[in-house]
């Protein structure tokens, strides 16, 4: 089976390896052009660009995909199927329409919840406690084709965006392969969504990550966990932006205390007010600095204090 591999950040890079372990004939990779990335704003290569290099697979990076001259090009590498993952781009019915297999996507949400660029972000802001990942066939919607095959992976209370990243990754590598078996062996089965049960997971930006410290301690904590390591929550000190990277919902109670108030600092934590319950702070990072446990900055801050 012939294919060309659509996909840009490490999510989708597990996707691409199984391909090239299972000896499927990877045509090309289609990957979105190098960035500016870090403070010298070097142009950075995608993760899949640079695994494909390493592989030695043709690398191809149109600036957009809905050319005609981009559509004849995948036309002329005459693909059986086309695999996304990631990619980042909605495809022209013109680029689907050329591999006569189609194109299936790997998503990683339970279709058709959190469709769209930050499935993996959004399900833990929103305190979802399961998730996983999709097989689809793609059409010209974002991310509203047949369903194929799921898998289920379960959120703990303390799991990041990043922890649950890579596992979702590994998942997704999984699932395509056991779709491309069943799509070669002709039992590959399709669902229709239900579009009327369809949720969003709009793109990330640095804005999200402050802490609206009125809200439920565990609304926050999901905050916290929903954007580490990128962008990361955070709030302020005495003016000054501190980065929080590690918390807990906290049991102990300061009765008639503001939101944001610093009620308690240990060793170990910081006991912060919030709408609803408390929350303890673990690891901060001010703008000048590294990553911190309480115990290693908590004299330099004050109870009373109020965040934000």
């Amino acid at each position: 089976m012939r294919i060309v591999f659509m996909g840009t950040p490490e999510f989708a890079v597990p996707s691409l390896d199984m391909l090239v372990r299972e000896g499927y004939d990877v045509a090309a990779v289609v990957t979105q052009p190098d960035k500016p990335k870090g403070r010298g704003k070097k142009l950075a290569a995608p993760p899949v660009k640079e695994y494909a290099l390493e592989k030695g697979i043709e690398v191809l990076q149109p600036e957009k995909v809905k050319t005609a001259d981009f559509v004849n090009q995948i036309r002329n590498i005459a693909p059986d199927l086309l695999v996304t993952a990631a990619y980042g781009k909605i495809l022209s019915k013109e680029l689907l329409d050329v591999p006569p297999l189609g194109c299936i996507n790997v998503h990683a949400s339970l279709l058709p919840k959190y469709r769209g660029a930050a499935p993996i972000n959004w399900c833990i802001i929103n305190g979802e406690k399961i998730t996983g990942v999709t097989t689809m066939f793609t059409d010209e919607g974002m991310d509203t084709g047949d369903m194929l095959l799921k898998r289920q992976v379960e959120i703990t209370d303390e799991m990041t965006v990043g922890e649950l990243h890579d596992i979702l990754s590994l998942v997704g590598a999984e699932v395509l392969k056991e779709t491309l078996i069943k799509l070669k062996d002709g039992t590959l089965q399709h669902e229709p969504q239900n579009h009327e049960e369809a949720t969003y997971a709009p793109m990330i930006d640095k804005t999200i990550g402050e802490i609206d410290w009125n809200k439920p301690a565990q609304e926050i904590h999901n905050l916290v966990r929903g954007t580490n390591p990128w962008p990361g929550a955070y709030t302020f000190y005495k003016g000054d932006r501190m980065k929080v990277w590690k918390t807990r919902v906290a049991n102990d109670g300061y009765a008639g205390k503001k939101p944001g108030t610093i009620c308690k600092i240990t060793k170990e934590e910081l006991i912060v007010a919030t709408g609803d319950g408390f929350l303890s702070i673990i690891e901060v990072q001010f703008d000048s600095g590294r990553k911190m446990g309480i115990n290693e900055c908590g004299h330099n801050l004050d109870e009373g204090e109020v965040l934000g």
